[in-house]
């Protein structure tokens, strides 16, 4: 049986991508819609966030008590097999989010439940579609390939596949069953090339 090969960003290139989100060459929009746009992207490289998760988030899930929150919590209904999960916030993750508030949250007035990232009014957030198109255009301008968001989360996974035990990389991807994080086991181009590359290297 031919196993999944699972595609992934390079740290290079998520750097590419990062930076291109963060800094377009021909900007289109306000600086703080381009910042918009790579705090949903770090959330899903950082984070592990599904798209569907992201559109749902609500701006007290990343900022609490006049400050960011030092993990996040999906919620049930937010996820799609509907198990609840926590991440750690990494520190890049941080400082995006304290400028999403400085930029966004803290002149939103509305009552109840307020999106996380929205284009003009904070009661309808961004479409999955909408943030497709925003990481498939980046990439391409960036990178020079197809890329979609759930990329981003095969990148989280992967990069924590070598960092953490099985266990924890299945509670922090929200798996319910061990063989849907398993798939990430596997070796890609980038685990070969540092294999032979090992080889090389003077002892």
């Amino acid at each position: 049986m031919t196993q999944l090969q699972l595609k992934t960003l390079t740290p290079d290139e998520c750097d590419k991508l990062l930076s291109y989100l963060q800094h377009p060459q021909d900007p289109q929009w306000h600086p703080k819609v381009h910042h918009r746009n790579y705090t949903m992207a770090l959330l899903m490289l950082d984070a592990g966030c599904r798209v569907g998760e992201l559109v749902q988030l609500e701006q007290d899930q990343l900022y609490y008590h006049d400050a960011p929150v030092t993990s996040l919590t999906i919620l049930n209904h937010q996820a799609k097999n509907k198990h609840e999960r926590t991440i750690p916030i990494s520190d890049r993750l941080n400082v995006a989010i304290d400028k999403m508030y400085r930029q966004w949250w803290n002149k939103d007035t509305a009552l109840g439940a307020r999106a996380a990232f929205y284009a003009n009014h904070c009661q309808h957030p961004l479409s999955i579609r909408q943030v497709q198109y925003i990481i498939t255009n980046a990439g391409e301008i960036s990178l020079h390939r197809d890329i979609h968001p759930h990329l981003l989360r095969h990148t989280f996974a992967t990069r924590l596949m070598r960092n953490a035990p099985l266990p924890v990389v299945q509670e922090l991807l929200g798996h319910k069953n061990l063989s849907s994080t398993q798939i990430y086991t596997h070796p890609n181009d980038e685990d070969r090339k540092k294999a032979i590359d090992s080889m090389n290297e003077k002892k």
